[in-house]
């Protein structure tokens, strides 16, 4: 059996010759910054603070973020139903005096046959011919019918009334309680009264955002945009597919924090330090809150040779030291973006407490084999 001591020295000898491959959960914040000072260095590395934060509003977006997403203003078209070809329209005819063209003494009044507004917007009356009647509202349209028939029928009075057809309607296809096609019998329907007419938005849809289809073109915001901006709860207008999906932006959180996940957004803007505490924190016996870490990917187009106007390398590095009241107020301004990698370095004395743990381990031993020898 070997003697106390020679177990030490055994152990001890183990250790430093082993220090470089002890088990642990992270990287330390050295080990992934010590090629940043090469001439040639892959990565950019910048430490945040309020020079930086002052800086960053010039640069150019991530990978991630380089889609710059637009949406529309604009309040709503006004009260009331605009004809468009499609809608369907009933027209009713009263006539006065001795000689009537479409009555009798009997009836006074009658109904016309349903019409559909034709593609080129007109409707047929009988005896009138074609009458232009998209574009307007039902009461626009209900009078200048009156005008063609009391061209004839001077003591006329005409009744309209119209249904929307399918293109004169909004569509509501996803992500909302009950999907599913609005008609526009009143232009005042803007997209958060569409939303409500569909039962509102789904409850497992987390940081709703909007995606509408107009014209060939694509609009997009989050929902809690148009919540806190009534000037872009936008009209509807015909034709329109509004869609409602989960916000698929999400930051990757590693190393020597509470939990190791993707995390999706859950919100508009996530800062530093609401990433590092929707990661669980920082694990009080293994992590360095001097070297949390913002690992972040730029295209090829958004590299300067002015730090000042943009990242000097696509490949950057943002560190940030949790332990200083500047270092706290930089992080809170620090935006993080999708794909992002935050990554909680291993304190540099975790080796230490391993290595202590291991000689504690030792000594029991050699306490346990001294009692066995003797």
């Amino acid at each position: 059996m070997a003697s106390k001591p020679g177990l030490i020295v055994a152990v001890m000898l183990a250790v430093a010759a082993s220090g470089c491959t002890l088990p642990r959960g992270a990287a330390m914040q050295s080990e992934i910054l010590k090629n940043a000072s090469d001439k040639t260095p892959e990565f950019s590395h910048y430490p945040v603070d309020s020079k930086l934060l002052a800086e960053l509003p010039h640069w150019p977006s991530g990978k991630a973020a380089s889609h710059r997403r637009s949406w529309i203003k604009g309040g709503s078209g006004g009260a009331g139903q605009v004809l468009a070809a499609g809608d369907t329209v009933s027209l009713a005819i009263w006539e006065g005096g001795q000689n009537k063209l479409l009555t009798s003494e009997g009836a006074p009044t009658t109904q016309i046959a349903p019409t559909t507004v034709s593609n080129s917007g007109q409707i047929f009356v009988p005896y009138v011919g074609a009458v232009k009647v998209s574009g307007l509202s039902v009461e626009a349209a209900r009078e200048k019918v009156q005008q063609s028939v009391t061209a004839l029928i001077p003591e006329a009075q005409v009744q309209l009334a119209a249904t929307p057809g399918k293109g004169n309607a909004v569509s509501l296809i996803g992500g909302v309680s009950s999907p599913g096609t609005i008609p526009l019998i009143d232009r005042s329907l803007t997209v958060l009264g569409a939303i409500s007419e569909a039962g509102g938005v789904q409850s497992s849809i987390e940081n709703p955002q909007l995606r509408l289809y107009r014209g060939g073109k694509v609009y997009e915001t989050s929902l809690q945009r148009v919540l806190d901006d009534p000037a872009l709860d936008a009209g509807l207008r015909p034709g329109d597919k509004l869609m409602v999906l989960k916000d698929d932006r999400s930051f990757l959180a590693l190393g020597a924090s509470g939990v190791e996940k993707i995390i999706a957004f859950p919100k508009d803007h996530v800062n530093a330090l609401e990433a590092v505490t929707l990661a669980g924190g920082i694990s009080d016996t293994r992590a360095n809150p001097k070297g949390v870490l913002i690992l972040r990917e730029y295209p090829a187009s958004a590299v300067r040779s002015e730090a000042t106007q943009g990242p000097q390398n696509a490949r950057v590095v943002f560190s940030m030291d949790l332990t200083s009241s500047e270092g706290l107020f930089s992080a809170q301004n620090f935006e993080v973006q999708s794909n992002d990698l935050v990554l909680a370095t291993e304190s540099p004395l975790v080796n230490t407490r391993t290595i202590l743990g291991l000689f504690g381990s030792t000594l029991g031993l050699a306490r346990t084999a001294d009692t066995i020898t003797n």
